[in-house]
């Protein structure tokens, strides 16, 4: 809807009124875009542990110097040596981007050195291992109306954004816009990307900025943007095919490999009333992980302890990873303590990175399901493992109740 409102906006010639909007506003606009950026990339900066951040400026501000003791030292020492590969490099060339750049020679110092500091993969579950999945939203026009107000406020706040952010990168490039056609192409780009599951898209000033200063000055970078995008999903897509292919294996069942096996089965297990164990069969990919999510909606019915069976999940990834964190944190958050156990060769490798591991405690990861039993029995008997009130006093209950 909020795309319908754009195009009609273009074709009418309602862009043109981005003529009378005043210098004043211009810079506005521009310098309090600037100062948002920057109150949202501190805690990165700086490496700081908050809680969730609120969107209000002020209130964000008040939050970053409450915690402003946490500082993370060797995610500061990074981030302002990247900051210092951006403003240096282009005084030596202007043809190579400073942030490509320090991007490059950050990731290969934190790989090489294991610095214990925020990527992608462990803050967003990284970078998808495929392109997105088309799909028509069913039509609802009992929504219409409901959704009129939004759609127009919306469509307003696109306009305004990505106009204002067309007359700043004219001031950046000496060229000039053409308002109607900005809208147009931004409304045919909203009414395309609900069929991929996207939001509502504008213009942004700040990688608009970040082009122009990096030195494009034709709508073919736009194309080059988008084909290494493209690039890398591929390239993520390649990486999927092979550790999936990888995790593969044909062998002899000997006497040894039967009783090895001996202490991952259930079937001859006593299953303890204060104990939940859930299993994952398969890859547990980014395409995946809902499925966790949709098995663990009521975890206020779980027992105290929780033991995920990793016996048979042959392949793990980024995103599957990100998901037994939050998992853990959810669990956590509700009085109750994650075991994992059982885990193969290349999903145990993903457990042992520091960042999980600080998710869910190195004595947590079991090797089979009868070491699981006996880290809940110690759990129970002892508290030890779970550290919060709310969680003894569940234990307590559950211990009078059985």
């Amino acid at each position: 809807m909020a795309g319908c409102f754009l195009v009609i906006m273009g074709i009418t010639g309602l862009g043109a009124a981005v003529k009378f909007i005043p210098r004043p506003v211009t810079i506005g606009f521009t310098n309090g875009i600037a100062l948002l950026i920057a109150s949202t990339q501190i805690k990165d900066f700086l490496g700081l542990k908050t809680p969730p951040m609120p969107s209000d400026f002020l209130a964000r501000l008040h939050v970053l110097g409450e915690h402003l003791g946490t500082v993370d030292i060797v995610t500061a020492i990074v981030a302002l040596a990247s900051l210092a590969v951006i403003l240096l490099v282009p005084r030596f060339s202007k043809r190579i981007p400073g942030s490509i750049v320090a991007l490059v020679l950050a990731t290969v110092a934190t790989e090489l050195f294991h610095l214990p500091i925020a990527t992608i993969g462990s803050k967003f579950g990284g970078i998808p291992l495929g392109l997105p999945h088309f799909a028509v939203p069913p039509f609802r026009p009992d929504l219409i109306l409901p959704l009129l107000p939004s759609a127009i406020t919306v469509a307003m706040l696109a306009a305004i954004e990505s106009l204002l952010s067309a007359v700043v990168a004219d001031g950046m490039s000496g060229d000039k816009h053409n308002s109607n056609m900005e809208l147009v192409a931004q409304g045919l780009a909203n009414l395309a990307v609900p069929f991929v599951g996207g939001i509502p898209a504008t213009g942004a000033i700040a990688r608009t900025a970040t082009n122009i200063r990096s030195g494009a000055k034709t709508p073919v970078a736009g194309i080059v943007h988008a084909l290494t995008l493209l690039l890398i999903l591929l390239v993520a897509a390649l990486l999927y095919i092979y550790r999936v292919s990888s995790t593969t294996t044909v062998s002899t069942v000997t006497a040894d490999y039967i009783k090895n096996g001996q202490p991952h089965i259930l079937q001859d297990k006593q299953m303890p009333s204060y104990v939940t164990i859930l299993r994952i069969h398969g890859p547990f990919l980014f395409g995946a992980t809902e499925k966790l999510l949709d098995e663990t909606r009521n975890i206020s019915e779980f027992g105290p302890v929780v033991i995920l069976r990793l016996r048979n999940m042959n392949a793990l990834d980024a995103t599957g990873l990100h998901a037994l964190e939050a998992l853990s944190d959810r669990l956590r958050t509700a009085g109750k303590t994650l075991l994992l156990c059982g885990a193969r060769d290349q999903p145990a490798k993903l457990l042992e990175q520091g960042d999980f591991i600080g998710h869910v405690g190195k004595a947590n990861i079991l090797p089979h399901v009868d070491a699981a039993l006996a880290r809940a029995r110690e759990i129970y008997e002892g508290f030890d493992g779970v550290g919060e009130d709310v969680a003894r006093e569940e234990l307590i209950f559950r211990s009078t109740r059985y």
